[in-house]
C-alpha cells in the first residue's frame, strides 16, 4: 500500500473499508438545524463565497491558528479542530506538518447544488490540503494521510465527507450530534438547549437523504427524483406524492412516522 500522504488510494479497493459507514453513529450537520439552533448567516446564497450578514452570528466566529494552519470558523468548531490538530501532532507529526486548509467559513450553496446551504456557511466544515493538495471531490480517489486523519477528527465528533453521496474526502465537519451538543451546553446563546426532531426536509442532504430517494422512487416507480443525497424541491414533491397516497398529512416533512412507513 502506498505510503506517502498524497498517494491516492482507490477507495473501492480499499481493504474491509466502507465509506458509507465510516462515520459510525455520526450523522452530517443540517441546515436545518443549524438554522434554528444558530441561526442563518445571510439572507440569500450563490456558488461563490459570499460573507456572514447576521451580526448574532458574526459574533460566534473566530480566526485561530490550530496547529498546521489558521482558520476563520464558528467558536467550538474550531475549538474542536484545535484538540484534533493537538493529537495529529503527536500521533502523526509528519503529517501534521504537511496539512493546510482551503477554507472553513464561506456562505455558499454546496457545490452542483442550486438549493442546499453548505456547512461552511456556518464555518462547521473544513477542507484540508496535504503538502498544498486537494483531494479531488467525487473521483473515487483518497488521499492516504486523510484515511490515517479520519479516525482522529471521528473520535472528536466530526463527519467525514467520504461519505456523502458524492464523496468529498478532504472535507470533515462538526456533526448533527457535536451541533446539538454545544447547543445544549449555551455555546449559541439564547437558542441553547434546544433539539430539533430527525425529521428530514428541503437543504438536508447525506446517507439519510439518499436513502429517502431510494425508498421513495421504490414506491411510486415508475416516476423517479435524482438520488444524490440532496432533499431538494423534487424529492420534496415526491414526498409529498407519497404521503398523499397513503393517507399521510402531505407535508413535505420526513418525520419519523414517515421513515417508519417507507422502511428506512
Amino acid at each position: 500500500m502506498p505510503q506517502h500522504p498524497t498517494d491516492r488510494l482507490k477507495i473501492a479497493d480499499i481493504a474491509g473499508f466502507d465509506r458509507f459507514t465510516a462515520n459510525g453513529k455520526l450523522s452530517p450537520a443540517r441546515a436545518t438545524v443549524n438554522a434554528a439552533l444558530i441561526g442563518n448567516p445571510r439572507g440569500s446564497y450563490g456558488k461563490d463565497c459570499q460573507p456572514v450578514e447576521s451580526a448574532a452570528i458574526k459574533a460566534l466566529m473566530v480566526t485561530r491558528n490550530v496547529g498546521p494552519f489558521s482558520v476563520t470558523g464558528l467558536s467550538p468548531a474550531v475549538s474542536a479542530l484545535t484538540a484534533v490538530m493537538a493529537e495529529v501532532r503527536t500521533t502523526h507529526p509528519d503529517l501534521h506538518d504537511r496539512l493546510g486548509t482551503a477554507g472553513m467559513l464561506c456562505c455558499r450553496l454546496v457545490r452542483g447544488s442550486a438549493t442546499a446551504v453548505s456547512n461552511h456557511s456556518w464555518g462547521l466544515a473544513v477542507d484540508l490540503t496535504i503538502d498544498k493538495e486537494l483531494d479531488t471531490r467525487g473521483d473515487g480517489f483518497v488521499q492516504r494521510g486523510l484515511l490515517d486523519l479520519w479516525p482522529i477528527f471521528n473520535r472528536h465528533g466530526f463527519y467525514w465527507g467520504i461519505a456523502f453521496p458524492t464523496e468529498d474526502s478532504m472535507h470533515f465537519e462538526a456533526s448533527d450530534q457535536m451541533i446539538h451538543r454545544w447547543a445544549a451546553e449555551g455555546a449559541f446563546g439564547a437558542q441553547s438547549g434546544k433539539t430539533i426532531p430527525g425529521a428530514l426536509t428541503v437543504g438536508d442532504r447525506g446517507p439519510r437523504v439518499l436513502a429517502l430517494q431510494r425508498a421513495l422512487n421504490a414506491a411510486l416507480a415508475p416516476a423517479r427524483i435524482d438520488e444524490d443525497g440532496i432533499f431538494g424541491p423534487m424529492t420534496r414533491l415526491a414526498l409529498i406524492d407519497f404521503q398523499r397516497a397513503n393517507g399521510l398529512a402531505p407535508d413535505g416533512l420526513a418525520n419519523g412516522t414517515l421513515q417508519k412507513r417507507l422502511g428506512i
